[in-house]
């Protein structure tokens, strides 16, 4: 069973806010699959306690709003930003760490969400901290 919808992933105050659409193209949904698939849920299955997604998904518009990265991997579908309630970021990171769980990168932002991606076949498994 999966806990996720595409439409998390592709939720967005920002867009909303601006009246931007967010829809992302047919290899960003397949990208969010594939971190669903892959992450996600496994994390999910793993920690037991449901996963609040903070971002997915941004189109170019969003990301320039927030000041993302412009080579930020939301803009293909490739990373979602989460948090667990009850849970560091330091926690959730060590927790996936020791997993089997496949990642590309694993970030603790700011001491206030962890930001996973995926990328098919072509995975670093880096950890890292911003903030």
């Amino acid at each position: 069973m999966l806990n996720f919808k595409l439409s998390e992933l592709m939720h967005s105050d920002i867009a909303i806010k601006n009246n931007i659409n967010n829809m992302a193209d047919l290899n960003s949904l397949d990208n969010m699959l594939n971190l669903i698939f892959y992450c996600l849920q496994p994390i999910r299955n793993l920690i037991k306690k449901p996963i609040i997604i903070t971002s997915g998904f941004r189109c170019k518009k969003v990301n320039e709003l927030i000041k993302g990265a412009l080579n930020s991997q939301h803009l293909v579908g490739e990373a979602a930003d989460f948090k667990i309630k009850g849970m560091k970021p330091a926690e959730i990171i060590k927790i996936i760490k020791n997993s089997n769980i496949e990642f590309d990168q694993l970030i603790n932002e700011y001491n206030s969400w962890v930001h996973i991606s995926y990328k098919k076949g072509k995975n670093r498994k880096q950890i890292l901290s911003l903030g």
